[in-house]
């Protein structure tokens, strides 16, 4: 990423294996390290450490907001996606007689905060076809009770991208409805459009390699009242030792609302250090280094004739297929040193800008033996 000498010095821990498993777990760069080891110098400051903290927050907002298309004030941090997901139900405050949509490529934080007893309204699935959401298939599914419609930019499953402004467009003509978006398997590998979402969220430990404990919530400001979390907590409250504090509250409005407590500063600092890396080197970049492997991947892999998951489209940087001898196949290529992710049948290839072509080719010669 992007030469064999920043390969090399960034990411020594790849020399000797095909690391094709990013959509799963990201493998940070050395910075990212090294801005641990500084969260931990900082720390041992006591109290003193809390303006260096702070400083880490705040570079951070405003390095996602730049990749969000979004001002530092309109990005929350909290500490997962799924926290994210389930502070976002709390702010709807659905009723019963609400719609809310989901769909079938979806990872499961998105769509169980929808599903959970406690969430009054009905949720309608949106049913991919041949691994592909198609529009056409939403539209019957909105009316003037759909509320939310939940998607990911990229899908976790088989790396199917959505087309968004077709979906935002649709919601548009056929709702009231407000989208979420989450681009936890898109943000650092493809270059985002997000014109008109109305909810973003983001994972940390992948695709921007940065470390676990970190969820990226962006809300435009004029989003701001219908996404505010009223959840219990104290770093989200305009004043929360004042006289007043055992009266009444007030929230800090929109994406700062998702930070109710005290940040998870060890990963603030090394999201910050993998996102001041991912945007230093440019999305364009990667994408146009990573892009045209996938396509070869994609085009050997359907010339083995392997049961695909990922349709024909735009390539995000996932290919998925099915197989009935899975995991045999997995612990082969393991063997191999070629690292991919299996689950329940499925094998799942997901290419970063550190991956190249050997990667590629390693994969290919382990598949076609072990197939």
């Amino acid at each position: 990423m992007l030469t064999p000498e920043s390969r090399e010095r960034d990411f020594p821990s790849l020399s000797g294996m095909a690391y094709l498993n990013t959509a799963a777990e990201g493998i940070p760069p050395r910075t990212v390290l090294d801005a641990l080891a500084q969260y931990g110098r900082d720390k041992l400051l006591g109290m003193d450490g809390r303006a260096l903290h702070e400083a880490q927050r705040n570079a951070l907002r405003a390095l996602a907001a730049q990749a969000y298309g979004l001002l530092a004030e309109e990005i929350g941090i909290c500490s997962c996606s799924s926290e994210a997901f389930n502070l976002a139900a709390l702010a709807l405050q659905l009723r019963e007689g609400d719609e809310v949509v989901v769909n079938d490529l979806e990872f499961p934080a998105g769509a169980t905060p929808w599903l959970s007893p406690a969430c009054p309204a009905s949720v309608q699935v949106w049913r991919s076809r041949e691994g592909a959401l198609r529009t056409a298939d939403l539209i019957p599914l909105l009316n003037g009770r759909t509320r939310l419609v939940v998607a990911s930019l990229v899908s976790f499953y088989n790396g199917f991208r959505l087309p968004v402004a077709e979906v935002i467009d649709a919601v548009r003509r056929h709702s009231p409805a407000m989208v979420a978006l989450d681009v936890t398997q898109a943000l650092g590998r493809i270059p985002l459009k997000l014109q008109g979402v109305d909810w973003i969220v983001s994972s940390t430990h992948k695709w921007i390699l940065g470390s676990h404990g970190g969820g990226l919530v962006g809300v435009p400001r004029e989003r701001s009242a219908p996404w505010t979390a009223p959840a219990g907590g104290w770093f989200q409250l305009e004043d929360a030792f004042g006289a007043e504090r055992f009266g009444r509250t007030r929230i800090k409005p929109g994406a700062a609302s998702y930070g109710v407590g005290m940040p998870s500063y060890p990963a603030v600092y090394a999201v910050r250090a993998a996102l001041e890396y991912i945007l230093g080197i440019g999305v364009e970049a990667i994408d146009a280094q990573a892009r045209p492997l996938v396509e070869h991947c994609d085009t050997e892999l359907r010339r083995m004739g392997l049961d695909m998951l990922t349709p024909p489209g735009p390539a995000a940087g996932i290919l998925a297929f099915r197989h009935p001898d899975a995991a045999r196949i997995d612990a082969s290529l393991h063997r191999a040193g070629v690292h991919v992710m299996h689950h329940a049948g499925r094998l799942r290839v997901s290419l970063h800008g550190y991956n190249t072509t050997e990667d590629v080719e390693r994969l290919l010669r382990g598949l076609r033996e072990a197939v």
